[in-house]
């Protein structure tokens, strides 16, 4: 796996302040994509135990709430496998931080079962389990708002996957829920 950057104290993708991790390959190409640089496999640098050290030590800082993966695709085979270790380790880790994931891919598509969409592996149940937070679906340019919290269109939701998960049906996060553009797109 590749990632374009690692920013730290990063505001802008996920609440509070984060350490953010940006991978490269993306083969959902969303016209008007704000990364498109980041579309390629082998954009910026090989991520290694450098890199995850980083990431690992930023989270030590009390200030930072938590972790962001997005791209690129962060669920694009290829970086779903190299991600899982990486999600696990922050985890165990730092138990009391968030991790925010960023896909351009329904959750519906991600649940399916094994091998009924291309992004959904036998590694995709334990990587979501790492997540607190998933904004899914594509960038539609046509949905674009900049008054949006943590997403660019209209049509992406913010989805509290654990209480996704004890529910059994999809809740979406609280955070988001006085956006007065999300509210009218939901109701």
């Amino acid at each position: 796996m590749y990632y374009g950057a690692i920013k730290k104290f990063d505001i802008a993708n996920g609440e509070g302040i984060r350490t953010t991790l940006f991978v490269s390959g993306c083969r959902n190409r969303c016209p008007g994509c704000f990364q498109p640089e980041t579309w390629a496999f082998d954009y910026g640098m090989p991520f290694g135990t450098d890199a995850e050290r980083e990431i690992l030590d930023s989270l030590k800082n009390p200030s930072v709430r938590g972790f962001t993966v997005l791209g690129g695709e962060p669920m694009e085979p290829e970086n779903q496998r190299e991600l899982l270790p990486l999600l696990h380790k922050v985890k165990s880790l730092y138990p009391d931080k968030s991790i925010w994931l960023y896909t351009g891919n329904l959750y519906e598509e991600l649940t399916g079962d094994v091998g009924s969409h291309p992004k959904c592996l036998d590694i995709t149940p334990e990587l979501l389990s790492y997540v607190d937070i998933l904004v899914d679906g594509r960038f539609e340019e046509s949905k674009k708002s900049l008054g949006l919290r943590f997403r660019g269109s209209q049509n992406q939701r913010i989805i509290d996957l654990n209480k996704t998960r004890e529910s059994g049906s999809i809740v979406i996060w609280e955070g988001c829920k006085e956006d007065k553009v999300y509210a009218s797109v939901t109701d």
